[in-house]
């Protein structure tokens, strides 16, 4: 399937209760072959209204850390596994995942990114472990076939102030952007 195809497919999407009460479908930004793809756990309110993922309060301090390692956020996929936002942005049921994890799979599989962050605990419980621990496992890596996996605090926990939290995000955003880098060397022989 291309990705045109798959998109208007997900736009159309009305397989749980949550397609009625959207605003948009937010199916995800960035470029369509990343090497590094971002993964949170459902759109927020602003990302509701706009359609694109990470743009309110908690993605602007996501282009922050971005912008303080070297990452350009137009060079990384950003989706989420929910496409519609939950009301007063509760977390996603087991049974909301269920039904719009598809949409994120096929997503994967056109991308193909060899690096894979998940944004906070319940992207992390979805999608590395179910019993995944944000604050002992954040930036550990999992190996996924050939695809590298690790978790960092969403960036809306961090809007609330936790300062060994901020820091701790920052050491493991230095650590994605090495890990990149290492990908955009071996994808150019060696020299980057």
């Amino acid at each position: 399937m291309e990705w045109d195809e798959l998109e208007a497919e997900c736009s159309a999407c009305r397989k749980c209760a949550l397609g009625a009460t959207r605003t948009n479908n937010v199916f995800g930004t960035g470029s369509r072959g990343a090497k590094l793809m971002f993964i949170g756990e459902a759109p927020g309110e602003t990302e509701d209204q706009t359609g694109q993922p990470f743009v309110g309060r908690a993605g602007k301090l996501l282009d922050k850390y971005f912008e303080a390692v070297g990452i350009d956020r137009d060079e990384v996929f950003i989706a989420n596994i929910l496409k519609c936002r939950p009301p007063q942005n509760r977390d996603p049921l087991p049974e909301e995942e269920d039904m719009c994890i598809e949409w994120l799979r096929r997503q994967v599989k056109l991308i193909d990114p060899p690096l894979i962050v998940c944004l906070g605990r319940i992207a992390a419980q979805r999608l590395i472990k179910p019993d995944f621990k944000i604050t002992g496992e954040h930036g550990v890596w999992f190996e996924r076939g050939r695809v590298s996996m690790c978790a960092v605090y969403h960036p809306s926990y961090l809007l609330r102030g936790n300062i060994a939290a901020k820091e701790a995000m920052l050491g493991d955003m230095k650590e994605i952007k090495r890990r990149l880098d290492a990908e955009y060397a071996k994808a150019q022989g060696g020299s980057y």
